[in-house]
């Protein structure tokens, strides 16, 4: 049995390469967003083996906080715009990279 070693080594930079880029840009996206005035408050879920479960005052405390950040956002309605552009632009290159690893996967 050989292996290849140098298939190896590129499938673990591939790897790496693409997680690295999913996060960084979600995460920039996420920033943008939180910039633009657009915080993405999520609703609490009921899970039944959940450990913790958000409660609905602390929902309504999650959402005072992010109307109260909205409003304290130094930025002019173009910068938001752009802003948004932006975080918008970033989840489009994650969902480009994720579909060119599963293009990868499939075609390669």
């Amino acid at each position: 049995m050989v292996i290849d070693w140098w298939a190896f080594v590129q499938v673990f930079a591939a790897a790496l390469v693409g997680s690295v880029l999913v996060v960084g840009f979600y995460s920039l996206g996420l920033r943008l967003l939180v910039l633009a005035g657009r915080v993405p408050v999520v609703a609490p879920a009921e899970f039944t083996d959940a450990i913790t479960v958000i409660s609905p005052t602390h929902a309504q405390r999650a959402e005072k906080r992010a109307a109260k950040a909205a409003r304290k956002n130094p930025l002019t309605d173009g910068q938001k715009r752009l802003a948004l552009l932006g975080a918008w632009g970033c989840f489009a290159l994650c969902a480009i990279a994720v579909l060119s690893g599963l293009l990868l996967i499939v075609w390669g």
